[in-house]
């Protein structure tokens, strides 16, 4: 059962819901990261998250800044901090645009 902002946004656009959990060949950087060759953008996501949470990456004052590490700074552009917010934007940076 999808909650039911989602489920009106699929409803609305289901291509929405397909860029999300298409699988796709990853460029090597991420790969190294995620340890697969195909995920979907939406399971990349999650394993990002996981990685910030098990490795306790989440800035103690401010829980909506991460401070990367050398493993996370390969894939989020050198970036040695990352708003929360701006995490998703980066990681669809890797995932190849859809042809028209």
């Amino acid at each position: 059962m999808l909650p039911p902002r989602l489920k009106k946004t699929v409803m609305d656009n289901p291509k929405k819901l397909a860029n999300l959990i298409d699988l796709v060949n990853l460029p090597s950087t991420l790969q190294e990261f995620v340890g697969q060759s195909q995920i979907s953008r939406l399971g990349c996501f999650m394993r990002v998250w996981s990685y910030i949470k098990t490795n306790n990456l989440q800035d103690p004052q401010n829980k909506n800044l991460v401070n990367c590490d050398e493993k996370l700074k390969s894939i989020l552009l050198g970036q040695s901090k990352v708003d929360l917010a701006e995490l998703p934007s980066l990681i669809k940076l890797h995932f190849p645009k859809e042809p028209k």
